[in-house]
Order: C-alpha cells, then structure tokens, then sequence
C-alpha cells in the first residue's frame, strides 16, 4: 500500500529554500556515501512525486531543463501544483494541476502502483495533504547550517510521533509519522 512521504532537507532552524527559493545553501553541504546512496534510491524508491510549483521551478532552471531536457532526474510521474503556467520538461512525465490537492493525490498514488508517493516539496504543499488526513510521513534530513528566513518546513502545526533518527557526519536526518 502506497504511503505519502514528504522528503526533504531542512536548515536547522527549520527552512527548506532561502527566501529568493534558494537551494544553494544545500548543495553546499558534503553527502556521505550515505545519503548519496539514498538520494540516488529516490527513483526507485517513489512511484509518484508531488511538487510545489516553486520547487519545480527552482530545478527547472538549476537543472537548465528547458535547453537540456534529458537532465530531468526523476523516472516516476510527477504532478506540479501551481496557478500559474510553468514550461514543461520535453519527453518528462509532468502534469500541472491546481485546487483540490485529494484529486491529484488520488491519482499520484494509482500512478504509483503500489510504491510511495514523494512531496518533493513545498512545506505548504505537505501541510495542505496533512490537513485533508493524506500524509502518512514526514522523512526531514536538517543541515548544520541556519538561514535565518525562507520558506518554513511546515507552516502549520502538525502531531507526529518520532520514528527513526540517525547521523551521518553531516546530517541528522528524522523519521516521524503523522499522528491520526
């Protein structure tokens, strides 16, 4: 049975992009072999995603998608949420969508067949699938650094019971399930 996780990264004081959407503050932390293994199991690990249009965004031009369309990471059918129009990645499953977020979760997770369902972000985005009783779990690897301001992990206050935590060298990463 598919479970919807929200995997991220979070700043230690509790921000996933910087106020301008930024990941940069990110991919300037060393990954253990570790989390590189785990990050290169995302592929296989989802069977859907589930992004915020900023999120889509930023690896839109991070990724420079529009003139290498190839460099699209992910395999799984992925659903962008946003009220504005976004270019679409040549020859990427991607599928726009808007409003109720229970209509495009239930077609993520029968995209999914079986597998998880990815938020790839944004904490509102999780907040929103939290609210409407969809997100079963919330895995947050946060980074020794702190920004100060940005978009929050979760906007919202949520119950969660705390699951596995583990340390890497670099990141403390938290499982958490999402009290019912």
């Amino acid at each position: 049975m598919s479970r919807t996780i929200y995997y991220t990264a979070s700043s230690l004081d509790g921000f996933i992009a910087t106020p301008d959407h930024s990941l940069d503050w990110l991919l300037s932390q060393p990954l253990s072999d570790e989390i590189s293994a785990e990050m290169a199991d995302l592929t296989t690990r989802f069977g859907a995603m589930i992004m915020g249009s900023s999120t889509y965004r930023w690896i839109l031009d991070h990724e420079n998608l529009l003139e290498n369309p190839s460099a699209w990471p992910y395999t799984a059918p992925s659903w962008v949420m946003s009220h504005r129009d976004l270019p679409a990645v040549e020859g990427a499953d991607i599928r726009f969508a808007q409003g109720d977020v229970a209509a495009v979760h239930a077609e993520a997770v029968a995209a999914a067949d079986g597998l998880d369902v990815w938020i790839i972000g944004g904490g509102d985005l999780a907040g929103q699938l939290a609210d409407a009783g969809l997100l079963d779990q919330i895995e947050v690897s946060y980074a020794p650094v702190t920004l100060g301001a940005g978009a929050p992990l979760l906007p919202r206050r949520l119950d969660l019971v705390q699951g596995d935590v583990r340390h890497d060298g670099t990141f403390l990463s938290a499982t958490y399930t999402v009290a019912r």
